[in-house]
């Protein structure tokens, strides 16, 4: 167990921290809300998309592909998104829906799952958590459009949010990185080197800017804050995980597919939700919150996995 909390922490913490310099920063007024604003815009549709290039297109998908755990994975994402898709119906303030439908279905699994999967079980898992990553981060961008696009004041029309899901930089990279995969396309050393130096500022410019919009009295007095850190990192990992046990999965498949479902809320659901509209004060304290709490929260689970001989 410590073995597994020295990991968490390790993968954790500076996120954590990154979060923690943002609020930091704002309130001796090195950045401000445009920072937050601008920052948001710039990873959403340049460093995000590179990322996210850079990791599908050098993962080889034809090797040892499970697709029965992709399967119950997709459905497991799918169906949450469509009962707290309902749940968010009952909430009064529309602005708040989308946000929090989001916050608690799309989990930051291109950093933190992945970190977690081969912190907890070694170098071996990485090509099965960047299997998942690749099948399952395309449908999560795709339904978090579609949701944040319903729950807006005015809806669009079906025109629209369709030319939104094919003009979104992140469905785009990750087609084009499918693609390069699939047809062992090589791409050039320059391509390559120039996409890790901009994936490599995702994660701290995007952590920033959460931490700059960050509202104290959203931890204090959101009951949604609660209920959408909740789902996140205790309902949606348990189900999941549940359903794998019952579908026969144990190991190193069944722990990968619970790190990866029991990540914190995706840094990229900000920049989102600012990019298309909705809550994201709200969003914003979804991800700080989850991201604090799924040190303990992961760790916990592994625990539990391992105690009952699961993994």
């Amino acid at each position: 167990m410590f073995e597994s909390l020295a990991y968490a922490l390790a993968v954790t913490l500076p996120i954590s921290i990154i979060i923690l310099l943002g609020i930091l920063l704002k309130r001796i007024g090195w950045i401000n809300e445009n920072f937050a604003e601008v920052g948001a815009k710039l990873v959403f549709n340049l460093t995000l998309p590179c990322l996210l290039f850079v990791n599908v297109s050098n993962t080889h998908l034809s090797e040892n592909f499970p697709v029965l755990l992709f399967l119950i994975a997709g459905g497991v994402v799918v169906c949450s998104f469509i009962v707290f898709h309902f749940f968010a119906l009952t909430i009064p303030t529309q602005n708040a829906r989308g946000a929090f439908v989001q916050g608690v279905c799309r989990g930051n699994l291109a950093i933190v799952g992945l970190a977690l999967s081969v912190s907890a079980f070694g170098e071996q898992s990485l090509a099965l958590a960047s299997m998942y990553l690749a099948v399952l981060v395309l449908p999560i961008n795709i339904m978090s459009i579609f949701t944040l696009y319903y729950h807006q004041a005015q809806n669009p029309s079906f025109k629209k949010v369709g030319l939104s899901v094919v003009s979104n930089p992140l469905a785009i990279a990750i087609i084009l990185a499918l693609l390069v995969s699939a047809l062992s396309i090589k791409m050039p050393d320059l391509v390559m080197d120039t996409g890790n130096y901009l994936a490599r500022m995702t994660l701290p410019l995007a952590l920033l800017c959460v931490g700059a919009s960050i509202r104290w009295h959203e931890f204090r007095a959101s009951r949604l804050l609660y209920m959408a850190m909740a789902g996140k990192l205790i309902v949606l990992p348990v189900a999941a995980t549940l359903v794998g046990y019952l579908f026969g999965f144990r190991g190193e498949q069944l722990g990968v597919l619970y790190m990866m479902m029991a990540a914190p809320t995706a840094a990229a659901a900000y920049p989102m939700v600012r990019s298309i509209g909705g809550d994201h004060h709200l969003t914003a304290a979804i991800i700080a919150g989850s991201t604090l709490l799924s040190m303990f929260t992961s760790t916990f689970g592994l625990f539990l996995l391992r105690y009952l001989g699961w993994v």
